[in-house]
């Protein structure tokens, strides 16, 4: 199990504008406390992208979580897009699908894509308008979102889910157009081997790493210094400097850099027990998640 000298949370955004203010990137070293990286005026999803690719370019010995499902279901139907001749049988291909419908839709968004008239049959698009191949109450879950929800250890909603709070559907897919827009430059866990050193992305859920840092179940978010520097004393960490605003993208990414530090270090997580072989090829799993 290799050691890293940095670790990076991303919390993420699917909103359809250039500079999201959901997008918030956190920093660590081995030594803390995190910080966030704020260029002005805000993250765009492009800027994403040309950070990681610097960071590969540079080979940069660090581990970056990311806040969004980097597949969609496969298992439960035996296909990503179910009764669609140009369903694709892996994610790399997946992906690539994404991108090339979205290829006109500025700021890396995926709107084309869920307006397909194949691909949005399978998508929640509001309270009246749901997809024909929608499925159930919640929508279609991987073999991951699934485990979470039955071994209680976190409840991510469906990727076809595009309505509410809760929904990661427009955040997922706008980061597998970024995923496919990085070529293979930095390897993904688990569908990619783990190199002995460079940058590594794995998918997160910052849930967990809320529990962990001692928030409480159906109160995991912190929007002020005195539960933020609680919250990473529970997990080791110094306290950050004082931000200009608290809200919860930046303490959520501040929380989850401070726990990917440890958690990088639990052999458990990197070889969870319930994804096999054939689920880490087709539908990855969520770093965290036992």
């Amino acid at each position: 199990m290799r050691k890293y000298s940095q670790f990076a949370c991303v919390d993420w955004s699917g909103a359809k504008t250039e500079r999201p203010t959901g997008i918030a990137v956190a920093t660590m070293n081995q030594d803390g406390p995190p910080s966030l990286l704020a260029p002005h005026p805000r993250w765009s999803r492009a800027d994403i992208r040309d950070w990681l690719l610097k960071l590969a370019g540079a080979r940069t010995d660090i581990l970056i979580g990311f806040d969004l499902s980097m597949a969609l279901p496969f298992f439960d139907m035996n296909a990503y897009l179910p009764q669609w001749d140009a369903s694709p049988t892996t994610p790399r291909d997946l992906w690539r699908l994404i991108d090339n419908i979205c290829d006109d839709d500025p700021h890396l968004g995926s709107s084309s894509f869920v307006a397909h008239p194949e691909g949005k049959r399978h998508f929640r698009h509001s309270k009246n308008h749901i997809g024909d191949l929608f499925e159930g109450g919640t929508g279609r879950l991987r073999v991951v979102e699934q485990h979470q929800r039955d071994t209680k250890q976190a409840k991510s909603a469906s990727c076809f889910n595009l309505i509410g709070a809760a929904q990661v559907g427009k955040s997922s897919l706008t980061g597998m157009r970024m995923l496919h827009q990085l070529d293979g430059a930095i390897p993904i866990w688990p569908f990619d081997p783990i190199p002995e050193s460079g940058p590594v992305i794995v998918e997160i859920y910052t849930t967990v790493a809320a529990w962990a840092a001692g928030l409480p179940k159906g109160r995991s978010k912190t929007r002020n210094r005195a539960g933020l520097v609680q919250a990473l004393k529970t997990l080791g960490s110094p306290a950050p400097a004082r931000l200009a605003s608290y809200d919860d993208h930046s303490t959520d990414a501040l929380i989850t850099a401070a726990w990917m530090q440890q958690a990088a270090q639990d052999e458990r997580l990197w070889k969870p027990p319930a994804m096999t072989a054939e689920i880490a090829e087709k539908e990855g799993w969520t770093f965290g998640i036992i």
